[in-house]
């Protein structure tokens, strides 16, 4: 017993001196300001507070997180200059808990560390993203978003929810172009798992353990939940795995999944170097999900929004549409490298982007070598959150900034990019597929139909209240109205 208790004595004497060196060390560096207080992160719209503290602190300060503090980039040049200009220094992923329970069995590319095989990960998943670009990508997604304003004719005139119109229609898109299958049962049961997965995540019961790992020994039943719906998630994907390598024919590739299951039976290229797995395969399918399906729902969602408040701009883009294609020229012939036929679209597109980044707040990265931005010294093993919406509302760069506004964009480099999808070696693999889906879809959503509130009632432009990891829209209803020729009225407005 007197043993024991000499060894407890030891380490708490051990921590005590780490500690107190830790501390020392740290007070020789110039570190950003720390906000006072302990709950910030609990506030029910995160970024927006989080902007607020710059007036006082300064676009980069630190934060309380749990037992260590965490470093908050608000403006675009701090999160340039970190993510772009210094993306080794930053290119890291803290090993969160929360992020271990959502890939228990595989490794993660979202939320994988840096290393040499996740940057390998990263290669293939791309590689496969690009070469479906090249090649039937643009014509499937034409193809599905034809069938989809089809669909939607059928229910022109009466209320309808146009947020779940676009999550099944992003989740078929995902699902053709990586299972090269869109059977409505599989594109539901994919949609809803990937549904109760955010919603399981989010929940304060999981990201709380970030802050408090030890309460993952306490009876928690969020764990309980999320683990049975990773479970469901892999059972799907599993079963899209077994059926595509059954019927895997060497050097043909008939979408996504083929491309990436031939990539990993490559040999390294070193003898004794890691080598992808199928795993890296299966992890890679869950990111294209989770990261391509309610995210671009919701970002068209907001389109939607913004267009019923600003009917004038839902005019002239019907105009510019109208001029370019004729009100009845099918959209197919339109292709995405065509954009800049149509400025006030891509303009409107990037001005919706700006005001609402649906990722708001970048995951976390983590230094993985000592750095400095703007004048600060940012040490090692520093937890780093990019504020997406603050950069894209920062004062100092966007004039206007809370205003919609599309125009800022229509005069040549007058605006700056807008950050959306994040920057430098963590950019989201995904944004050139979301921005060919934004553009196909408003083109023809906005050439087969006015959208109008439903009875003067317009959808709020408030986010929901409580915190997630993306930014929900309100729920709302919108009415169709069809156009072109031989286009029934249907009492509000005149047909076009």
């Amino acid at each position: 017993m007197l043993l024991w208790l000499l060894l407890l004595l030891l380490l708490a004497l051990l921590a005590g001196t780490l500690l107190l060196r830790s501390q020392q060390e740290l007070r020789s560096l110039s570190l950003p300001p720390l906000a006072p207080g302990f709950l910030h992160l609990f506030q029910p719209n995160l970024p927006t507070h989080l902007i607020s503290l710059t007036r006082k602190l300064g676009p980069i300060y630190r934060l309380h997180y749990g037992l260590r503090d965490v470093v908050v980039l608000n403006s675009k040049q701090s999160i340039e200059e970190a993510m772009l200009r210094k993306w080794v220094d930053f290119a890291g992923r803290p090993q969160m808990l929360s992020c271990k329970l959502v890939c228990q069995r595989y490794p993660d590319l979202s939320l994988g560390d840096y290393s040499l095989l996740w940057k390998a990960h990263k290669k293939l998943t791309r590689l496969a993203l690009l070469r479906g670009i090249r090649n039937s990508m643009e014509l499937r997604v034409q193809q599905l978003t034809q069938e989809f304003c089809e669909r939607l004719r059928a229910q022109a005139g009466g209320p309808l929810d146009l947020h779940k119109e676009f999550m099944l229609l992003t989740c078929s898109i995902i699902c053709f172009l990586t299972f090269g299958n869109k059977s409505d049962t599989l594109v539901r049961s994919i949609c809803s798992c990937v549904q109760d997965l955010m919603s399981a995540w989010d929940h304060w019961s999981i990201q709380i353990l970030d802050m408090a790992p030890f309460l993952r020994f306490l009876p928690n039943p969020g764990i309980w939940r999320l683990k049975q719906i990773v479970e469901t998630r892999d059972h799907i994907v599993e079963q899209q795995l077994r059926q595509h390598k059954d019927s895997l024919v060497a050097g043909q590739w008939r979408d996504m999944l083929d491309y990436m299951l031939q990539g990993v039976e490559r040999p390294g290229k070193e003898p004794g170097s890691e080598q992808l797995q199928e795993g890296h395969v299966h992890m890679s399918v869950v990111d294209l999900f989770i990261g391509g399906t309610e995210t671009t729902a919701t970002t068209l969602s907001w389109a939607v929004a913004f267009l019923l408040h600003h009917p004038e701009i839902q005019q002239r883009l019907q105009e510019e549409l109208d001029l370019q294609l004729g009100p009845d020229f099918p959209t197919s012939r339109l292709l995405y490298k065509d954009l800049k036929r149509l400025p006030l679209l891509s303009a409107t597109i990037a001005e919706v982007l700006r005001l609402r980044p649906v990722v708001p707040l970048a995951l976390p990265h983590r230094t993985i070598q000592p750095s400095r931005i703007c004048g600060y010294d940012i040490p090692k093993d520093t937890i780093i959150i990019p504020n997406i919406q603050g950069a894209n509302l920062d004062e100092t760069v966007w004039e206007r900034p809370h205003e919609f506004w599309p125009d800022r964009f229509l005069q040549p480099g007058q605006s700056p990019r807008e950050l959306s999808f994040s920057c430098g070696a963590r950019v989201c693999l995904g944004e050139p597929l979301a921005r060919l889906e934004l553009f196909v879809v408003l083109t023809h959503l906005l050439q087969a139909f006015t959208l109008l509130p439903l009875e003067g009632a317009l959808p709020s432009l408030q986010p929901e209240p409580h915190r997630s990891v993306n930014l929900h829209i309100q729920p709302f209803q919108v009415r169709l109205q069809p156009r072109g020729l031989g286009a029934p009225c249907l009492g509000q407005g005149q047909c076009q």
